[in-house]
C-alpha cells in the first residue's frame, strides 16, 4: 500500500501554555490527518531535552520530557487548578520559561495524586528507577552533568551505597511525571491508531554523556575512570560541514555488548518499538562503521571508521523481537556493506528529493523506500530553493519540465514530484506543506543552541485550510488513506 504522512515534532503543535503537549491539540491534530487521508506521524524523539534542547541529546532513551505532559489534561483529572494561557501565540518556544511556567502545576499535580497498584509496578521498571535517581541527583546540583557531581552520587549505580531516603519525594515526583506521561501518551498513540494514524519514532543511535543511560551503565562505553569519554562520535566533513559533526557522544564498547549480549541495544530498541509502531533509527550507518574521533580533538577531521557488529547485534534483536519495523537513515557518501547490511534485513532506506534532484539520481524509483522532500536537518523546500544559485534554479525548474512538472508553483512541483515516487512511503514536513521558509527549520547540524528545535504552529488555521488540498494531491498520488 502505498502511504504518505507528515514529519512534525509534537513540541512543534499549537498549545495553550507555549509548546505542543499530549493534550487536545494534538487529538486535533490527529483529526485533520485523518482528514487529509495522511497515515503516517513522523515525530522526533520525545525523551527528556538536553544540551541545547536537543532531542539528539536526550537524557534518557526511556523517559519522556515532561513538556509534553498536557496541563488542560491534568486539569480534567481534578489534579490541577485550571491553567492560565502562557506563550500561546508565539511562533517560537522558550524552553527555560515555558518550564518555568509549567512546574508549578506539575508540582500541584503530584500533591494530589494518589499512588495506585498501576502506578507502583510502572515505577520498578528498571530504567524508571535509574533515571528517577539520575534526575533527582541532577536537579539537587544545579543540573550539572553527572562527572562533576560527589562521588558517592557519581558512583550510586555501581555502589548503590546511597541513603535515598532523603530524596524519597523527589524521586517519587520524577516517577509521577513519567507516569503521567505514559498515560497521556499511550490514549493518544491509541487515539492515532484508531484513526488509522502510524506514529513513526526516530531513535538516536548514540546517547548523550550526561543521561541516565550512560550514568547506570558505564561498562557499556568507552570511557575513563573518571567517567569522560576517551573517544566521541560525529562524521567526517561533509555536506554539512567543512570541518565534520564533532557530536561529542561517547562511543559504545562493543566487545562489552558482544559479551552480554547486546542487552544494552536489545533493550533499547524494544522499548521504542513497544512505544511506536515504527521506529527510524539515526545514523544507521554506524551500525556497518562509526567515526571515532579522540576526544582530545577539538574537530571531526581527525578520526577513523571502526567496524561494528551490526549483523550480531540484529541477529539477536529479532530472535528476541521479531516484529520490529524498521526504518534506516541511510543517507549520505556510504560504503556498500551498510547498503548491504540494511538489505540483509529488509530494513526501509531513505531519499531526500533536496539531494536527488540531479540527473543521476531523478530516475532512480524503488518501492521499498522512504522519500522525504527534506527531513528535519534540512531547510524547507521553499528556503532551500531561493538559497541556490540562479542557474541552479534553472536546472532543477528544467529536471522537473522534463519530468512533468511545471505548474506555477515550484513547491507545489516538488510535492507532487515527491508523491509521485514508487517508494511505498513518502514524508513530508510540515513546514513543506505549509510553503514555509527559513524561519521554519527545525535545524542546522553542526550548530548548538537557538534557533534550532524553537520553531512552534502558533495555531492549526494553516494546516486546517490545506487539508483539502493536501487529500487532492494523494488522491492523484494514489496515497490516500480509506476514511470510514
Amino acid at each position: 500500500m502505498r502511504k504518505a504522512g507528515i514529519l512534525m515534532p509534537v513540541v512543534s503543535l499549537p498549545g495553550r501554555q507555549g509548546c505542543g503537549t499530549f493534550g487536545p491539540e494534538a487529538y486535533h491534530f490527529v483529526d485533520l490527518l485523518r482528514e487529509s487521508g495522511l497515515s503516517i506521524w513522523q515525530i522526533l524523539p520525545l525523551n527528556p531535552l538536553g544540551y541545547g534542547n536537543s532531542p539528539y541529546q536526550p537524557y534518557s532513551s526511556y523517559a519522556m520530557d515532561d513538556l509534553y505532559i498536557s496541563l488542560d489534561l491534568l486539569y480534567e483529572e481534578g489534579l490541577i487548578h485550571k491553567p492560565a494561557r502562557f506563550h500561546a501565540k508565539a511562533s517560537q518556544i522558550d524552553y527555560d520559561a515555558v518550564r518555568k511556567f509549567r512546574e508549578p502545576y506539575l508540582k500541584e499535580a503530584y500533591s494530589h495524586f494518589t499512588p495506585d497498584l498501576n502506578f507502583t509496578s510502572f515505577s520498578f521498571q528498571g530504567w524508571m528507577r535509574n533515571y528517577a535517581v539520575f534526575m533527582t541527583f541532577k536537579k539537587k546540583n544545579g543540573m550539572k552533568q553527572w562527572t562533576e557531581w560527589p562521588d558517592e552520587m557519581k558512583n550510586e549505580p555501581q555502589n548503590e551505597k546511597s541513603d535515598l531516603k532523603p530524596y524519597e519525594d523527589d524521586i517519587l515526583y520524577e516517577v509521577f511525571l513519567q507516569y503521567e506521561l505514559y498515560l497521556q501518551w499511550k490514549k493518544l498513540k491509541q487515539y492515532a491508531n484508531d484513526s488509522g494514524i502510524e506514529i513513526m519514532g526516530d531513535m538516536p543511535f548514540y546517547v548523550g554523556l550526561d543521561s541516565a543511560d550512560v550514568w547506570s551503565n558505564r561498562s557499556q562505553f568507552l570511557l575513563s575512570k573518571d567517567g569522560y569519554p576517551r573517544f566521541i562520535a560525529g562524521v567526517p566533513p561533509d555536506y554539512f560541514s567543512a570541518t565534520g559533526q564533532r557530536w561529542g557522544n561517547p562511543i559504545y564498547d562493543w566487545d562489552a555488548m558482544k559479551k552480554d549480549g547486546f542487552t544494552f541495544w536489545i533493550n533499547r530498541l524494544s522499548y521504542c518499538g513497544k512505544s511506536m509502531d515504527i521506529v527510524r533509527v539515526d545514523h544507521f550507518r554506524a551500525f556497518d562503521t562509526y567515526w571515532k574521533i579522540p576526544a582530545s580533538c577539538p574537530t571531526a577531521i581527525e578520526g577513523e571508521w571502526v567496524e561494528a557488529p551490526g549483523y550480531e547485534l540484529f541477529d539477536a534483536l529479532f530472535a528476541k523481537n521479531p516484529d520490529l519495523r524498521i526504518v534506516a537513515e541511510d543517507l549520505g557518501d556510504l560504503r556498500a556493506q551498510v547498503l548491504e547490511l540494511r538489505d540483509h534485513y529488509a530494513f526501509r532506506g531513505m531519499r531526500v528529493i533536496q539531494f536527488t534532484l540531479d540527473p543521476d539520481h531523478m530516475d532512480e524509483n524503488k518501492t521499498h523506500l522512504l522519500v522525504y522532500t527534506g527531513t528535519h536537518d534540512n531547510e524547507p523546500i521553499y528556503s532551500w530553493y531561493w538559497g541556490e544559485s540562479r542557474h541552479r534554479q534553472r536546472e532543477i525548474r528544467r529536471l522537473l519540465k522534463q519530468a512533468g512538472y511545471h505548474t506555477h508553483s515550484f513547491i507545489e512541483d516538488v510535492l507532487a514530484y515527491s508523491l509521485d515516487r514508487d517508494a511505498d512511503m513518502v514524508i513530508i514536513p510540515m513546514f513543506d506543506w505549509l510553503h514555509c521558509g527559513h524561519e521554519a527549520r527545525l535545524n542546522t547540524p553542526g550548530t548548538v543552541g537557538a534557533p534550532n528545535w524553537m520553531w512552534r504552529m502558533k495555531d492549526m488555521g494553516p494546516f486546517e485550510k490545506n487539508v483539502r488540498k493536501i487529500r487532492a494531491m494523494l488522491v492523484k498520488a494514489g496515497r490516500t488513506a480509506d476514511l470510514d
